[in-house]
């Protein structure tokens, strides 16, 4: 029971479901949005903070961890969990993005992946294999394999060896977490962007390896939203009923709507808490920016409809002289309510699920989205 997904009711008219995934540190109910800790923390929250809000599980990124405080400090403390003190579930991700983002150097061979570290130019080579041992050590509850990941748009010749090379290295990873004998989950990442009959190869050659869960990589990076969903919808059709599927980096509440109607589970993004520190809040009423100068004298709270701790005590004029003033907790407040907002809204989405009235949710978070900033 310790790694197990169960499906606990359905949204008639969609493929939306809810579910529990059981963990070695907790149950999470799914339909869920992981907060984006990279670093093994949340930006300007502590732990307390952050599960006080609501947050199940939260995200952290197996590259920055290797690279610092590195793996002899994270295994000498104990593991991640111990090292971090944070007594839930947590889903690393491989880094794969990050090293083909931040390294202006990357070189990709069949063998694995050669770049350089972003902090101080060491120069270092990962195998899949590697991947899996660092995640391994740092002991995540989830941990996901090294995929190619390429930009949209891209030749199709290099799309088709982003797929050829994630399943190549996803049948090499498997191999090296079955031997490890863990408890964790391996899940694996179907590439293919918005091209069906590639994302549809990548999805059938990682199905037949029997990952845990699943993820869609390689979309929300700029390709039109209609094809963007339509690959969602052809994923979930073809991707096993009975495990979790995973939609990765896409932070926008009604592209979250969109894909739960399509049968995803699992979401990330740095949007809510990266925006929180730009003074950008989400609010029941639209978005606010909080640095206006209209916002200079009005005694209103954020969001009058929220029941997060910033908005039950402060007024938008504090949070903006905070903002205007560069004060640290202005990050704080700010992050308090973006999270709890967007991990609200996921509350909602389940209770709707639960109910039969997703389609008057989503009504809901369509009209938030139309409406101006206030």
């Amino acid at each position: 029971m310790k790694n197990h997904f169960e499906i606990t009711s359905r949204a008639s008219g969609s493929k939306a479901r809810t579910g529990r995934l059981f963990t070695p540190h907790g149950v999470i109910e799914t339909p869920v949005f992981m907060p984006v800790g990279s670093q093994g923390t949340i930006k300007s929250l502590t732990h307390e903070q952050i599960q006080g809000l609501g947050a199940q599980i939260m995200l952290i990124n197996a590259y920055h961890l290797y690279l610092r405080p590195g793996l002899d400090i994270i295994r000498d403390m104990g593991g991640i969990h111990s090292f971090i003190s944070w007594d839930k579930p947590l889903l690393a991700d491989s880094g794969g993005f990050q090293i083909y983002s931040m390294s202006p150097l990357t070189k990709v061979t069949r063998d694995g992946v050669r770049f350089s570290s972003h902090h101080d130019g060491t120069k270092i080579f990962l195998t899949p294999e590697n991947v899996v041992d660092i995640q391994h050590a740092i002991g995540a509850d989830i941990i996901m394999p090294l995929d190619y990941f390429v930009p949209y748009p891209s030749p199709p010749a290099k799309m088709r060896d982003s797929v050829t090379l994630t399943s190549q290295w996803a049948k090499r990873s498997k191999i090296r977490f079955e031997e490890l004998n863990s408890n964790q989950q391996l899940w694996g990442i179907c590439q293919g962007s918005i091209h069906q009959d590639l994302r549809r190869r990548s999805i059938d050659e990682l199905v037949e390896l029997d990952f845990s869960g699943y993820a869609l990589g390689g979309l929300g990076i700029g390709e039109p939203k209609s094809a963007f969903m339509e690959t969602v919808d052809l994923s979930t059709d073809h991707l096993p009923e009975d495990r979790p599927r995973y939609l990765m980096g896409i932070g926008y509440i009604e592209d979250i709507v969109e894909a739960v109607e399509r049968g995803v589970d699992f979401f990330d993004c740095v949007l809510p808490t990266r925006n929180a520190r730009n003074g950008t809040l989400f609010t029941s009423e639209g978005r606010i920016v909080i640095k206006n100068r209209k916002y200079a004298d009005d005694s209103r709270p954020l969001d009058e409809n929220c029941g997060c701790p910033t908005c039950r005590h402060f007024s938008r004029a504090y949070l903006r002289h905070l903002y205007e003033r560069n004060e640290i907790t202005s990050s704080v407040l700010n992050t308090v309510h973006n999270l709890y907002f967007y991990l609200d809204i996921l509350r909602g989405i389940r209770h709707a699920i639960q109910f039969n009235s997703l389609a008057l949710f989503k009504e809901k978070i369509n009209t938030i989205k139309k409406e101006k900033e206030s």
